[in-house]
């Protein structure tokens, strides 16, 4: 049963929050301690293992060899990513949003399937947000729900007519589909997509229709929030781990223009590129079978490759409805990855495309988080090869993650003075013991095509 609005959405500050929002000075206390950290890992750095394992290799002639130390290449591209990163993300400032007079006609595609009483309020999210009723349309397409969707669809559009459109299949024909039903029906200049298990904030359309003023941005991102963050342990570790994700991450990936993934849960495309990439996108087929997951990444990409810039809106806020249990987790994530693999590789063949300084920070980004992998999976094996002779060393890697996690989590504060922030730190332990198999799982199982939810 999909939980009720009022008892899921965080309205008002909750235990886990302090009570002042953030301000200058919180910001400016918490931006310097970014600063004075990465100015000690650097200095701790240059003082020691890193540099001291360069100098040995250099004065005995041996540097290839040290330098194929997966410990040694971690911390060095480690180091170099994040304080690329840090750098980008101090820059980053969200895109004014349209104003309610000048705002572009929008049409908001709202698929669904077997979601039940949450679609009713999505759709009541959207309705009820800022925005001129005469410029906005609401399309909601029912993908041949075998529950009682259908019902609280109906319902919702009675309660806005001429408002909202109600589309139903006959029979589930996926995700895809039901899009494409949606743009294709649409008439709006600025599409924006919403999952049904998500709500979106009052002012998050006009924030999504701010960037398109500019006429070289093809697709919007917007913030992801955890609807269900006081719902269990892994709701509360989510909530923070998809604000790193989307607050300091697409923050980076915003300033060179080149978000790599504008989230289903919120994301806006300009209508005329649509046009342009529908049937393309519809017929995408890897490895011999059609594509059936990962549709944002992949209609991300379609945009990127036509020279278009996609960005990040961190002013439009949706919450959407996380796992709330292990198994369901890892089949959202190898969900996720088993489409990352696949839109990775097509990604190699469009960055070339992307004006010089964004294709140089995007392929350097690229370049180090794919290698970092198998590097990692190396370390983390002979790291537990050494484990078993000295137990020592596991309880070091332990302290080690907590102390970069305590790290990361500045950024979060940065953006949320909330002590959920401890939830971040415990993410970093369970991805560490209980989702490390994840990406391989999702490599070796690329060609699936099953939404393990559907």
């Amino acid at each position: 049963m999909s939980p009720n609005l009022e008892a899921v959405l965080p309205l008002g500050p909750s235990s886990a929050e302090l009570d002042l929002p953030p301000g200058r000075g919180h910001r400016f206390l918490v931006g310097s301690a970014i600063i004075l950290g990465l100015a000690a890992i650097v200095f701790a750095t240059l003082h020691g293992d890193l540099f001291r394992l360069i100098k040995q290799a250099i004065s005995s002639g041996n540097l290839s060899a040290s330098l194929l130390k997966p410990s040694l290449i971690l911390t060095s591209t480690g180091l170099l990513m994040l304080v690329m990163r840090a750098l980008l993300w101090f820059t980053y400032r969200p895109f004014k949003p349209a104003t309610y007079e000048s705002a572009p006609t929008m049409t908001v595609v709202i698929p669904a399937y077997n979601e039940g009483a949450l679609v009713e309020q999505s759709i009541d999210s959207v309705a009820a947000a800022r925005y001129p009723h005469g410029r906005l349309e609401i399309l909601v397409v029912d993908d041949g729900s075998t529950d009682d969707t259908w019902t609280y669809i109906q319902r919702a559009a009675a309660r806005h007519p001429g408002l909202v459109t109600a589309v139903q299949f006959e029979r589930n024909q996926g995700k895809r589909a039901a899009l494409a039903a949606g743009f294709r029906a649409a008439h709006g200049t600025v599409l924006v997509t919403i999952d049904s298990d998500s709500v979106i904030e009052a002012d998050a359309l006009l924030a999504m229709a701010g960037p398109f003023r500019d006429p070289r941005v093809g697709a919007v991102a917007g913030k992801v929030a955890a609807l269900n963050r006081d719902q269990g342990i892994i709701p509360r570790m989510l909530h923070v781990r998809f604000v790193l994700s989307f607050d300091f991450q697409r923050s980076v990936q915003s300033t060179y223009r080149t978000v790599y993934c504008c989230p289903g849960a919120l994301a806006a495309y300009r209508a005329n590129i649509m046009s342009e990439i529908l049937e393309p996108w519809l017929a995408q087929r890897f490895l011999g079978v059609s594509c059936t997951i990962g549709e944002d990444r992949a209609l991300t990409n379609a945009i990127l490759e036509r020279g278009y810039d996609t960005v990040y809106q961190g002013s439009a806020v949706v919450h959407t409805l996380v796992p709330d249990t292990y198994a369901k987790l890892c089949k959202m994530y190898l969900r996720w990855e088993r489409s990352n693999v696949r839109e990775e590789i097509r990604f190699l063949s469009i960055v070339w495309k992307r004006p010089l300084v964004p294709m140089l920070i995007a392929v350097l980004e690229k370049l180090v988080t794919n290698l970092r992998l198998p590097i990692a999976w190396a370390a983390t094996a002979t790291l537990a090869l050494v484990a078993l002779s000295d137990p020592m060393i596991l309880l070091r890697v332990l302290l080690a993650i907590g102390i970069g996690s305590g790290f990361f989590m500045l950024f979060y504060l940065y953006s949320e003075r909330s002590m959920r922030f401890v939830h971040g730190i415990l993410y970093d332990y369970f991805a560490f013991f209980a989702l490390w198999w994840i990406i391989p799982y999702a490599i070796l199982t690329v060609r699936s095509r099953s939404w393990m939810t559907r």
